[in-house]
């Protein structure tokens, strides 16, 4: 085996060597599923907590919401929900102090849990025109000359 057989050996080792995988982060990921029964809730637990990566499932079949925590994408999650054939989306909702106007009609969702609005991500949605500006105004704790009926 001379030299060339030497170093064709050190190449094989080298070569296959494999590159150490990035770790996937930790992470949070809420669906909006909808589930009529605890046979529903118990479905998804048991689908969601078989998935690779999966830590920690909460579901919370009043708000419909589902909680994933683990080293898994998303995307993955809320794909394999679907495939169950339930109606499944990313958690739209956020708390309704974050927004600005919680009350604006594309914000407000009637459906969404108590103490919370649909997130939205255009801020010219909840930026009010100056005649709707002057008009809350009005009834405005910090206005000097605000109506006095209240």
């Amino acid at each position: 085996m001379g030299v060339a057989g030497t170093l064709e050996y050190v190449s094989d080792l080298l070569s296959s060597v494999k590159k150490p995988k990035k770790k996937k982060q930790l992470q949070t990921v809420a669906l909006k599923v909808r589930m009529d029964c605890e046979g529903c809730e118990r479905k998804i637990k048991n689908l969601v907590s078989s998935m690779k990566g999966v830590k920690k499932v909460d579901v919370d079949l009043k708000q419909q919401k589902v909680t994933v925590t683990g080293y898994m994408e998303g995307k993955k999650v809320l794909e394999k929900v679907k495939a169950t054939g339930k109606k499944a989306e990313m958690w739209p909702y956020v708390p309704y102090n974050l927004i600005a106007h919680p009350y604006v009609a594309q914000v407000y969702d009637k459906k969404a849990p108590p103490g919370f609005v649909r997130s939205v991500d255009d801020t010219s949605i909840t930026a009010l025109s100056e005649v709707e500006d002057r008009y809350t105004n009005i009834f405005n704790d910090e206005n000097p000359s605000s109506c006095s009926i209240m």
